[in-house]
């Protein structure tokens, strides 16, 4: 199987966002696209300690019984609001331009699903889960972590609506791994037409000053308008000023070794930062 673009779909007020994002993708990297839905069939009957001590035996097991019942149930229902999730997914994408998406509905827990996958993914697009606490424990939004923590794919975590991107930034702190990503922004199809922008955050130093040049030269030399700066400060909120001062849509991160970043994609601030976004953030790997 040649890499896709996979789309995981889990019904939340996200997955329109995921479609048109995931077609958008698949259409700029000539890349087929493919949707997933996981039913995880984790049995949620409670442990006995849960039930009343003062049940008798049979009651217990009937009650037991009536629980597993309902779980079945349950899993029914859910296959079967996953296919016509996907149905919908896919006649969405069409619209979008896509010439034959890909449905498939797995069994199995999100995150080992997804692993699974990775041989045959170029880009996995899932969607944020936003402050509304309502939202079911089982979506895409209360695994964000342990996605980002565990693939290596690139991953693209998108908004409610989608916004074609016309400015991304990236955030840059001169490593071997931050300069491939440079690199993989300068010649990827996805931002072909995309002004560019980069963002150090730290001291203003000769050494900083010299990885800033390299980054825009390389931009600039694939033929994006590029710029960038140096700021001082805690990562996450240079990184917000930044995007608010120039209107940026597409935020551009990446595992960096030990650096501050690095600790700010694998820290408690990693969720946060992310279902706090009002733009795209392109996770590389």
């Amino acid at each position: 199987m040649s890499e896709h673009v996979f789309a995981a779909i889990d019904g939340s007020q996200f997955s329109e966002g995921v479609c048109d994002y995931a077609a958008w993708a698949s259409l700029a990297l000539s890349t087929p696209l493919s949707f997933v839905h996981v039913v995880d069939n984790h049995s949620q009957v409670p442990d006995e300690q849960n039930l009343s001590g003062n049940l008798r035996f049979g009651a217990r097991e009937r009650l037991m019984k009536e629980l597993s019942e309902l779980d079945e149930q349950r899993a029914k229902i859910n296959r079967e609001q996953g296919k016509f999730m996907l149905e919908a997914a896919k006649a969405r994408a069409v619209e979008d331009g896509v010439n034959a998406p890909i449905t498939r509905q797995l069994n199995g827990t999100l995150i080992e699903t997804l692993v699974a996958l990775e041989k045959d993914m170029r880009l996995l697009v899932v969607g944020k889960r936003g402050e509304t606490a309502h939202q079911a424990s089982g979506h895409l939004g209360s695994n964000l972590e342990r996605v980002v923590r565990e693939m290596h794919r690139p991953i693209l975590m998108v908004p409610k609506i989608f916004k074609r991107p016309e400015k991304a930034l990236m955030a840059f702190d001169g490593s071997k791994t931050a300069r491939k990503g440079v690199e993989m922004l300068a010649r990827s199809p996805l931002f072909a037409g995309t002004e560019c922008h980069v963002l150090i955050v730290g001291a203003d130093t000769a050494e900083h000053r010299s990885e800033l040049e390299w980054a825009l030269t390389t931009l600039r030399d694939a033929g994006h308008q590029a710029e960038g700066a140096i700021r001082a400060g805690d990562v996450d909120e240079m990184l917000q000023a930044y995007e608010k001062e120039h209107a940026i849509d597409l935020l551009v991160m990446g595992a960096y070794g030990h650096s501050r970043i690095r600790h700010l994609l694998v820290g408690s601030t990693t969720t946060t930062m992310l279902r706090n976004s009002r733009i795209p953030v392109l996770i590389l790997r």
